[in-house]
């Protein structure tokens, strides 16, 4: 067996979490799904599942392991938990964005919900800098333009940090 690592999100879907590995993994580089397991007859009569239907996907986003459960309509995702993909350049933000941008009218401050309604932040590493930076006139600039924005864009961020708007 591979070595698990400490800890782990297991993320709770309806009947989509096969879907939705194939997914993540087709977004982030070095991804794979690493197994599937399915119920058995004990499947139906705790969760409703019919036996032989995929109960977990367990699955790796560049390096990081992560479960998918099949577990029934019960629970949903909200924004209380997200991903969030730290990004080097703009074309890292525009990336994800278009790859995991699926319900517009939740798109805030760097944040998009993917087709299985999973909140994820997509924010440049840039950002973190201005934002810490000692200068509280500087850092509140670039967080009033990000307060602004959909997606983030690293060029309007630091211009509003460096106060030439």
């Amino acid at each position: 067996m591979a070595q698990l690592q400490k800890i782990s999100p297991c993320l709770w879907f309806d009947d989509q979490a096969e879907d939705a590995a194939k997914f993540y993994c087709s977004v982030f580089n070095n991804s794979r799904i690493t197994q599937t397991t399915y119920y058995g007859h004990a499947g139906f009569e705790f969760h409703g599942r019919p036996e032989g239907s995929v109960m977990t996907v367990s699955f790796e986003l560049d390096g990081h392991s992560f479960t998918g459960l099949n577990g029934g309509p019960i629970f949903k995702f909200t924004e209380a938990v997200s991903f969030q993909i730290n990004c080097d350049t703009q074309e890292e933000v525009d990336y994800f964005w278009n790859a995991l941008s699926a319900v517009p009218q939740a798109e805030q401050c760097g944040w998009v919900k993917d087709r299985f309604d999973l909140s994820w932040q997509i924010v440049p590493v840039a950002l973190f800098d201005m934002l810490a930076d000692p200068d509280t006139k500087k850092s509140q600039r670039a967080m009033e333009a990000m307060l602004q924005m959909k997606k983030l864009d690293i060029a309007t961020l630091q211009r509003a940090f460096a106060g030439d708007r």
